[in-house]
């Protein structure tokens, strides 16, 4: 159908024409018009508190001793179920959260900015390995480690940020695919590159010593740090290419641990939800499938932009890290996902694929058609709150999602 073909090529060229650029990390109340006290956002579709999985119910409450609102996590847990906590997705507020995505009004946020559409979308700060609020963790340590980051942190690189005219995104991922990240599971050299690019301006902006190699240490120990950004990123990228009537890609894919949602250009900001898959993967020492909670989080914003799954040719250490198969396997999920792409990114390329771009805006006619669903790299949380992480693999979107999107845009276009 002409009108879809159409609809589609103007999607994908707002997609590849994104100008995504890093510009500054701000405290999420000076960003997001309408965030407000006793509201909190979250990963996912929308999601009500008697819904939520164990590990975002132990987000919220952290979320909510954080921020002042109750004094412990019992007191918080009885807040939160009492209704007088506001519940929205990120994606509602041009945000996005990995995992359980917790974003309140006092965190700080990554700000990127689309300079061909002139949006910008915001992620929070990934908070490092261990015990952490986005896989469920909520103790001292947790709310210790986040007020750093909105004390020090945040203020620390924000200002490195603005006095480097802002960081170009679009060329650290091309770097990093380069050199073994597929910018989901592996971020290890985005987030090298990155660090080599912001450091100096650190080094020019601070004023103490002892703060800035903090903050540095914090960078070079955390080899997920660009994840957070990316995601930004993915946002920024996406959100221009959503409301062209007609158009069948995919704009969101999200997962809250309960729902699996995704939204399509051609029908704007309506969702469509199935129950979300459980990872397959690999578990730390002492933690098996039975502890596993059902997938989590906004982060899937990097697959719908080619990334993560949609370029695991360009990391095979990472298709064994999550139990996918051997290292020589990797490039099989890229070309499968390739089936249910429209076009590649001829800036974001895999050498080990000949170069070949990396398969770029999901149409859900495809995947109908072809059964091929997109393939998500996660990471995996504890089902019981307050745990964290246990494990990392992959999982597979829920094919009915698609199937419902399928048949709203035909109802939409009078097509029988």
């Amino acid at each position: 159908m002409k009108l879809i073909e159409d609809a589609n090529q103007q999607a994908l060229a707002r997609i590849l024409e994104g100008e995504p650029r890093l510009i500054d990390i701000v405290p999420a109340r000076e960003l997001i018009p309408g965030l407000r006290e006793r509201m909190i956002l979250h990963a996912g579709p929308p999601i009500s508190w008697d819904r939520m999985c164990g590990p975002m119910r132990g987000a919220v409450a952290g979320a909510i001793v954080f921020e002042g609102w109750a004094r412990d996590l019992p007191t918080a847990t009885k807040l939160a179920a009492s209704g007088e906590i506001e519940f929205h997705p990120n994606h509602h507020f041009g945000a996005v959260g990995p995992m359980t995505g917790m974003t309140t009004m006092s965190m700080p946020l990554f700000v990127v900015e689309n300079a061909r559409f002139s949006n910008r979308a915001y992620c929070a700060i990934n908070e490092g390995l261990g015990k952490v609020m986005r896989f469920g963790g909520n103790d001292a340590s947790v709310l210790k480690r986040l007020a750093w980051l909105r004390d020090v942190f945040g203020p620390t690189l924000g200002k490195a940020i603005r006095a480097a005219g802002g960081i170009d995104l679009k060329s650290i991922v091309a770097r990093g695919l380069s050199m073994g990240d597929e910018l989901h599971q592996r971020n290890l050299a985005c987030s090298s590159v990155f660090l080599r690019e912001i450091a100096p301006w650190m080094a020019r902006t601070s004023t103490d010593n002892a703060v800035l190699a903090e903050c540095l240490a914090f960078i070079g120990q955390n080899d997920q740090f660009f994840l957070n950004i990316a995601m930004a990123m993915g946002k920024a990228i996406t959100d221009p290419a959503n409301g062209i009537r007609g158009s069948t890609i995919v704009t969101t894919m999200c997962r809250n641990g309960t729902d699996f949602g995704i939204r399509v250009s051609g029908l704007g900001e309506q969702w469509f939800t199935a129950p979300v898959e459980m990872p397959e993967g690999l578990y730390f020492a002492g933690y098996s499938e039975k502890d596993a909670n059902p997938d989590m989080g906004d982060s899937a914003i990097v697959e719908t932009i080619g990334l993560g799954g949609f370029a695991m040719a360009a990391a095979p250490a990472v298709a064994g890290f999550v139990g996918a198969g051997a290292p020589s396997e990797a490039g099989n999920f890229t070309r499968s996902m390739g089936e249910i792409t429209v076009a590649q990114n001829p800036e974001w390329t895999i050498a080990a694929m000949d170069f070949a771009g990396v398969p770029t805006g999901i149409d859900i006619r495809l995947v109908v058609d072809s059964g091929v669903v997109p393939v998500i790299n996660t990471g995996i949380a504890h089902r019981e709150p307050g745990i964290g992480q246990v494990g990392a693999g992959v999982v597979k979107a829920p094919l009915a999602c698609f199937q419902q999107a399928i048949v709203a845009i035909a109802k939409d276009l009078g097509v029988s």
